[in-house]
């Protein structure tokens, strides 16, 4: 049956998203894709030897969820941090390219960039698929960068219409960041957390987007019913005082937490034979935040979150989705909206 939202509504809410400025702080990482196509068996170890095709450098964790954020019309403003490194200066480029404003990044000695490197290969002129990956990692930010990471946040969050964090892990935000952004944010702005590993940490938020994995590491337990994962997302908002809990389940849609009535069980939109889940979060996180931003109720801002993650899944790679493509989902939509 569905959902009391009409495709009217949600269609007069994606051209909102233009324009409106959002925070994007957290953990900047690089994606980079190398692409080749098998030529031989190595005589020196049984494995394939690729025949380079290109390489892609794509802005990757936070830089990702910023860039969804602009392709869907949004103004991001990222705030994070990055090593004075190649992969720090292409990461930057692939971000300034996309015309994101990222003079809320902070350059650290010492610190090194995140770097996710994945190589595919296949036929020439088939879908490659992803043999091996690789991460660079760092060594958590200096108190002083971190410092200097707030201050920057709460600059870029005057007049901004909301914020998210994105947190995986390196260090670049925490927790205390919340405080900084609220006090800076006009009334009413909004913060949204997706937070790895450190969710409970986040306090007096306005909603959080973790998947199930992240909810079960939390719960301390498999969650294998709805009941479960109900008590398990009830028992998380409860204790960091959050308005509204989306909890992404993969093929199985997503589950929203909000006020105090029962849950919103979302399904897919579109086919659950997706092409890469990659960054799938990061586009769910964007589409979120500024639907919030731009005055959705949780509701409708968690269906046009699904609509614009069914899209960038059949996509190959750390993807975007842009304003066009959502508003073609909503419209193809025959199942989860009123007339």
């Amino acid at each position: 049956m569905p959902f009391e939202v009409t495709r009217r509504r949600l269609l007069s809410l994606v051209p909102l998203f233009s324009g409106r400025r959002i925070v994007v702080a957290g953990d900047f990482v690089l994606d980079r894709f190398v692409y080749g196509h098998p030529r031989r068996v190595s005589r020196e170890a049984p494995v394939v030897i690729l025949r380079f095709s290109r390489e892609d450098l794509l802005p990757g964790g936070a830089g990702n969820a910023a860039a969804n954020a602009r392709s869907l019309g949004g103004e991001p403003v990222a705030v994070g941090i990055l090593g004075p490194d190649d992969d720090g200066r292409a990461l930057r480029r692939a971000l300034s390219d996309r015309g994101i404003d990222d003079r809320g990044l902070v350059e650290e000695d010492g610190y090194r960039t995140p770097a996710k490197t994945r190589i595919l290969g296949g036929a020439p002129s088939a879908n490659k698929q992803q043999i091996v990956r690789y991460d660079v990692e760092t060594d958590p930010a200096s108190a002083a960068a971190s410092a200097r990471v707030l201050e920057r946040a709460a600059a870029s969050a005057r007049g901004a219409a909301g914020a998210m964090l994105s947190d995986y892990g390196y260090g670049a935000v925490g927790p205390d960041a919340v405080a900084a952004l609220r006090g800076a944010l006009p009334r009413g702005g909004t913060i949204t957390v997706d937070s790895r590993h450190r969710l409970r940490r986040f306090r007096e938020i306005d909603a959080a987007t973790p998947n199930e994995e992240e909810l079960e590491e939390i719960a301390g337990t498999r969650l294998e019913s709805d009941g479960a994962l109900d008590r398990a997302a009830d028992a998380l908002r409860s204790e960091i005082g959050c308005a509204s809990l989306l909890v992404t389940r993969g093929s199985r849609g997503m589950a929203l937490y909000a006020g105090g009535g029962a849950p919103s069980r979302i399904p897919v939109h579109g086919t659950d034979q997706v092409a890469d889940v990659t960054g799938a979060g990061d586009t769910v996180l964007a589409a979120f935040s500024l639907a919030l931003a731009a005055g959705a109720t949780p509701l409708e801002a968690a269906l046009l979150a699904d609509f614009a993650g069914g899209v960038v899944v059949m996509k190959m790679g750390t993807a975007t989705v842009t304003q066009a493509e959502l508003t073609a989902a909503i419209e193809s939509d025959r199942t989860l909206l009123s007339e």
